[in-house]
């Protein structure tokens, strides 16, 4: 939308060229007092309605008419700038098509000028309308990528803010999952020993409790993520990977686990992904098939890093397709990488291939 300014300092600067014009015509003060005011009115008019761009093309013609009629056969006389405003007020506020048409408009009006009253001024008022329409077009055509532009960074800073959402979100899906999971195995465990093994159960209480502390930190770093990036804590990486499986583990799962290759040269983004990605899969192993024996191994050959999660799950359970492997995909997408999971065997295997 055009701003306010721009609607009013047309009428405005035509009504005091007119009124400059008017001083220096022989012609009779009504007659030029009419005139003017006769095409302030349909500048003000135009103005108020604001018609669309061929309309308003339309409605300045008249304007243009009066002008000649007031300051024809002198050159010299400032009422000829009305039409220059006119043309740059119409080459701001339309296209080029309508502009080029109302500045041939005016172009015609003045050469006819020049071959009734044949002065050297003709030529300029001609270069003063095109300049005019050209430099107002080009200030138009700036406006509106100026307003593209700043939508399009609105939509880019809009759409930042969702995947940094999304990504944290996962994150704190990945971390609270893992230890409400492996906390309840630890828990479910000390309630079954706490009569026939005290000490057993204590030392699952004990685990229990680390493991609550230790995701409890992880969610204060991904938590300072959203605050501060300089106050978050050091994220888990591809050196506690063994850590990670002995927790699950330690909880009572039945996990085998190994390694193929050095993962110490990975990347802290590297590490990370395969960390919740074997997190993410291993938690789900427990939640969905508790007591199916797992086989885990990661392999780093070739420039390529591939873990694999292989469950054996007793019939009749299911695993869905939720939230959990949808963060996984996404994480080896964001890599370059692809993740598939599904049956496989008689059980469930999940496969995460990473460049490295």
């Amino acid at each position: 939308m055009v701003e306010r300014w721009a609607r009013w300092s047309g009428p405005v600067a035509v009504a005091l060229l007119l009124a400059a014009g008017v001083l220096l015509t022989d012609r009779p003060v009504v007659l030029a007092v009419a005139v003017s005011v006769t095409a302030v009115g349909i500048c003000v008019v135009v103005a108020r309605v604001w018609l669309t761009e061929w309309a308003a093309v339309v409605a300045f013609l008249p304007v243009v008419g009066l002008v000649y009629v007031l300051a024809a056969g002198l050159s010299a006389n400032l009422g000829w700038f009305a039409i220059c405003v006119v043309v740059g007020w119409v080459a701001l506020t339309s296209g080029p098509a309508p502009t080029a048409v109302f500045t041939a408009v005016a172009l015609v009006g003045f050469v006819v000028q020049g071959l009734v009253e044949p002065e050297p001024g003709w030529g300029t008022w001609c270069a003063g309308v095109l300049f005019t329409a050209l430099a107002c077009q080009m200030a138009s055509r700036q406006r509106v990528l100026l307003a593209e532009l700043r939508a399009a960074q609105a939509g880019l800073a809009e759409r930042a803010a969702a995947e940094e959402r999304n990504r944290i979100a996962h994150e704190l899906h990945d971390v609270i999952g893992h230890a409400l999971t492996v906390s309840l195995l630890h828990v479910t465990s000390a309630r079954l020993a706490l009569e026939e093994d005290p000490a057993e159960a204590a030392a699952s209480l004990a685990e229990a409790e680390r493991l609550a502390r230790q995701s409890l930190a992880e969610v204060r770093s991904v938590v300072g993520l959203m605050k501060d990036a300089g106050a978050a804590g050091p994220l888990p990486g591809a050196d506690q990977l063994d850590e990670l499986v002995a927790s699950f583990v330690r909880a009572g799962a039945d996990v085998d686990w190994s390694v193929t290759g050095d993962p110490s040269h990975l990347t802290a983004t590297e590490g990370l992904t395969l960390y919740r990605i074997l997190q993410e899969a291993l938690t789900n192993v427990v939640r969905h098939a508790p007591g199916a024996p797992v086989t885990a191994r990661l392999e780093l050959v070739a420039g390529r890093c591939r873990v694999v999660v292989d469950s054996r799950a007793p019939a009749g359970v299911a695993t869905a397709d939720g939230t959990g492997l949808d963060g996984m995909r996404q994480r080896a997408v964001a890599l370059g990488g692809e993740l598939t999971a599904g049956p496989h065997d008689g059980g469930w295997r999940v496969e995460a291939v990473l460049p490295a």
